[in-house]
């Protein structure tokens, strides 16, 4: 899934790292690559309101930068927490 499929789709949150095993972490993150910060906070924006709110992501977020993409899943980084928002 090229990036333009993957910002057009509709999201919705599976995981947090804290809820996963070392082993489904590695395969969730298998084949990631540098995904836009600013673009999966503006789909929680729209598609996961309550995540926007609960994350305050009306705010600065310094770990937007190590947001990441795979062919299943967007994952945004936030307070050094993944959030894995599966696409759909």
């Amino acid at each position: 899934m090229d990036a333009k499929q993957a910002y057009n789709s509709n999201i919705y949150l599976q995981y947090t790292c804290d809820q996963i095993t070392i082993s489904k972490w590695d395969e969730l993150m298998g084949g990631a690559i540098k995904a836009s910060g600013v673009k999966i906070r503006k789909m929680i924006k729209t598609q996961i309101p309550s995540l926007y709110k609960s994350l305050a992501l009306n705010f600065h977020n310094p770990f937007e930068h190590q947001c990441k993409r795979t062919k299943t899943h967007l994952v945004y980084v936030h307070s050094g927490i993944e959030f894995f928002l599966k696409i759909n």
